[in-house]
Order: structure tokens, then C-alpha cells, then sequence
């Protein structure tokens, strides 16, 4: 009897996962001095691989371009017939093979033995033509393919993917790549707007609606109205002293044209760096249910960010 679906996917996972445990418990003796190799660099990472290795070798170069080592994806049939001009003397070369005897490596193999090229194998057998050729070996452990024929490719893809995101992650750490370097590569879309800094974003100059602590409320209403963000940012020697809100302009309606800004407004108000996070300017935000925020430094007003632009920058 055929087990059920549900069945079956945990026994893939439970493959797969005691297999990276195996990794993880057995790390490749060459990991370290592979990490060395590769942050003296002065090219990038060459990965490649055939078939499924194929596209995990194209991931492995994403995520480690994406992470500060310049790497890229090269195709051994293509490499066959030109590209092996992409790869200089300069580069090293990973390459990706369960049984470490593909037959389509045989050039890229070839052409880095010929030139120099440190070469990174990533193979289940020491034994096999692959790592015999390789200045390094990140040996998989000898686990079983996760499909019942334990043939389609599995289990060994999820190794080598993780040992890809294991080998960018240690790169990453040692060469300082911070949440900057991050966003640098990363400049787009959601994830991008979360690594942007407030002053990227904010309102300044004349586009902020400043009055001072004597301006009479009548004038005061005409700025909230003509900057359109609905606050006041009260200002005394470039120092924000206030803000007015439509909530204080409803606390104060009794007599209110026949006050002064100063008078209206909320003393010591909530305030964001300009080197601080969209992502923490929203939180604040939704922290005190505020539809702005002023931007400020060492007590001046430097500007003013609204709900409405983290909404246009795709962080809320």
C-alpha cells in the first residue's frame, strides 16, 4: 500500500535533514582553507555544475555576489564551446558533482589544470576523477538520495545548496560585509525600502511645515493646510520646541484663532534620526499612533517623514 502524500514528504525532510546533520556534525576538512582561498581572491567564484547541479551552481554564484565575493555561474557546455574565456587566472573555479565523473567537466577541469586555476570540487567521492584534480575538496557525506529510487537528485542538492549558503555566509562575515554593503546590492523592492535610512526618504527645506512658538494659530492652520501632512512642526533658533496635530487642534477649539502656535502645541515631541531605519520609523509610528514623524538631530529639525511615504517606499 502507497503511503499518503503527507507521509512520504516527511520522509524526504527527515532524509534530507539527518543528512545536513551529518554535515553540519562533519564539516569538509578543506572548509576553512577553502574560505582562505577565497577571500585573497583577486577574481571572482566560478561555480558550475550539469543538470540539477547545474542550478544549484547558479544559486550558490547569486548568493555569493549577493554577499560580497563577485562570483558567477558558467555552463561546462558552454565553457566547452567559449566561455571558457570568462575564467582568468585570477578567478578560482567551483565545480559541482555528486559521483566527481560528469563527463561535461572534463574541459573546465582540463583548462584549470592547464592555467593555474585553484580549483574547488564539491563531490561525494575522494576517489573520483574530480577531486584527485582539485586543489580542495568540500566532500558531501555519503547519504541517500531522498526519492525512493535513490537516484533523482535530492538529497545531494540540498547538501551542496547548503553547503553553497555555508561557504557565502562565512565569506561574508569575514570580509565585514554589513547591513551598508547589504543594501548596496540590494537596492531594490521590499527588502530594499526595509535598508533604506530615513534621510533618504524625509521632507526638508521648504516643504516642511515650520511656524514659530508666536505665530497666531489662524496663520498656523493656512501652513498645516498648504504643506499637506496635516502637523506643525513649531521651531524656535532652528530648534524643535513642538508639534501640532489635528488632536491638538481639537483639544484647543475653544478660543483657538486666538492663540499662538506655542500655546497649541505638544511640548517635546516624538522625534526619528535621519540615519535611522525605515523600518523603525514605522514601528514608531505604530507604536504611538502617529501618521508623522520629525526628523531631528541633536534637538534641531532636520525634516519630516510621513505614513505615506513608507507606503510609496513599500516598507508599510
Amino acid at each position: 500500500m502507497t503511503d499518503t502524500p503527507s507521509a512520504i514528504a516527511r520522509n524526504v525532510l527527515a532524509t534530507e535533514a539527518t543528512a545536513l546533520s551529518r554535515l553540519a556534525a562533519d564539516l569538509p576538512t578543506d572548509f576553512d582553507a577553502v574560505v582562505t582561498r577565497l577571500l585573497a581572491l583577486p577574481g571572482r567564484v566560478i561555480v558550475s555544475g550539469m543538470g540539477k547541479s547545474g542550478h544549484v551552481a547558479n544559486k550558490i554564484a547569486a548568493t555569493l555576489a549577493s554577499t560580497g565575493t563577485p562570483a558567477h555561474g558558467v555552463h561546462p557546455g558552454e565553457a566547452s564551446h567559449g566561455d571558457l574565456g570568462m575564467i582568468t587566472r585570477n578567478d578560482a573555479v567551483i565545480l559541482i558533482s555528486n559521483s566527481g565523473e560528469t563527463r561535461e567537466l572534463a574541459d573546465m577541469i582540463a583548462y584549470c589544470t592547464r592555467f593555474e586555476i585553484p580549483l574547488i570540487a564539491v563531490t561525494k567521492r575522494m576517489d573520483s576523477t574530480l577531486a584527485q584534480a582539485a586543489d580542495h575538496v568540500l566532500q558531501l557525506p555519503d547519504a541517500p538520495e531522498a526519492c525512493p529510487l535513490r537516484m533523482a537528485p535530492t538529497t545531494s542538492t540540498t547538501l551542496t545548496m547548503a553547503l553553497g549558503d555555508a561557504l557565502a555566509v562565512a565569506l561574508m562575515q569575514h570580509r565585514g560585509f554589513d547591513r551598508e554593503s547589504y543594501h548596496a546590492f540590494h537596492p531594490g523592492g521590499t527588502l530594499g525600502a526595509q535598508l533604506l535610512r530615513v534621510s533618504a526618504i524625509m521632507h526638508r527645506g521648504d516643504a516642511l511645515p515650520v511656524v514659530a512658538p508666536d505665530t497666531a494659530m489662524g496663520e498656523t492652520l493656512v501652513v498645516m493646510s498648504a504643506k499637506g501632512f496635516g502637523v506643525a512642526a513649531v521651531v524656535e533658533d532652528g530648534a524643535l520646541t513642538g508639534v501640532i496635530t489635528d488632536g491638538d487642534l481639537r483639544r484647543n477649539l475653544d478660543g483657538l484663532t486666538g492663540r499662538r502656535a506655542g500655546e497649541v502645541a505638544t511640548p517635546h515631541p516624538r522625534s526619528i534620526a535621519p540615519d535611522a531605519l525605515l523600518t523603525e520609523a514605522l514601528a514608531e509610528m505604530n507604536a504611538h499612533k502617529i501618521g508623522a514623524l520629525m526628523v531631528t538631530e541633536e534637538g534641531r529639525l532636520l525634516g519630516l517623514i510621513h505614513i505615506h511615504d513608507l507606503l510609496r517606499a513599500g516598507v508599510a
